[in-house]
């Protein structure tokens, strides 16, 4: 008798293949839409920042991975607090080392889901271990990672880091200035103005009018996890209720 050949959706050479690459793509839009909505997740403060900064590390800009990880244990617990008014929300990174790490960690102290959106890389890229595990993400594709971190977003921080955190900056930055994306008041929150005015010139931009005036409102400053929760907390609730996530 004649072997029955596999269901081409248990098929997994197919699935591999360039053929199939609309149905991986749909995949990693479907799968994370319907574990979210399990866990009744609707909003977000998403953490960049690079996965190279070190809870024990000597240099001066390792002091970043516990201001994060402080700032997402008070988030975390603000967001217990908004539990009764269906405001709650959760805290979001790349799922990864560095800052990643130490904001999932801090949410973990609070005792509080937390969501990492993982990606494939040849280096650097592993699961810490305080994400929620079930809302652990493993993506290929980068683009379909950043749609999830701003479908839900609320407030954006964004802790030093290189290429990767520069990327994840400038697609929010540039979503919101040609308002892509819906939430043209989403707080934007860049930690240690020192180190982001030797990275990027502003004001050059706004200078060669490269960008308007109003554009450099976007991003706002913080220097310690109190100024950073107190900038949110004053947000967030407002951002919460104005956006409609059914449509």
């Amino acid at each position: 008798m004649t072997k029955k050949a596999p269901k081409a959706y248990k098929d997994q050479q197919f699935l591999n293949s360039r053929e199939a690459r609309t149905l991986r793509i749909m995949a990693e839009y479907l799968e994370p839409e319907a574990r979210l909505k399990k866990f009744n997740i609707q909003h977000t403060v998403v953490f960049f920042g690079s996965a190279r900064l070190k809870p024990d590390g000597r240099r001066t800009i390792d002091k970043a991975y516990w201001v994060a990880e402080e700032l997402a244990y008070r988030l975390a617990v603000l967001s217990h607090e908004m539990e009764l008014t269906g405001k709650n929300f959760c805290i979001c990174t790349g799922g990864g080392p560095g800052i990643m790490e130490a904001a999932n960690r801090g949410a973990n102290r609070a005792h509080a889901n937390t969501i990492g959106y993982n990606i494939s890389l040849p280096m650097e890229q592993e699961p810490n271990d305080y994400l929620t595990p079930e809302l652990n993400f493993e993506f290929h594709y980068f683009f379909m990672r950043k749609l999830w971190f701003m479908y839900h977003a609320k407030a954006v921080v964004v802790f030093p880091g290189g290429f990767g955190t520069l990327d994840e900056l400038f697609e929010v930055l540039m979503l919101v200035q040609t308002q892509k994306l819906n939430k043209r008041m989403i707080p934007i929150l860049l930690y240690d103005k020192e180190f982001w005015d030797e990275i990027i010139n502003i004001n050059k931009l706004v200078e060669h009018r490269l960008i308007s005036r109003e554009d450099r409102d976007l991003i706002q400053f913080f220097s310690s996890a109190d100024e950073g929760f107190e900038i949110i907390k004053s947000k967030l609730g407002k951002m919460i209720a104005s956006v409609n996530h059914v449509k």
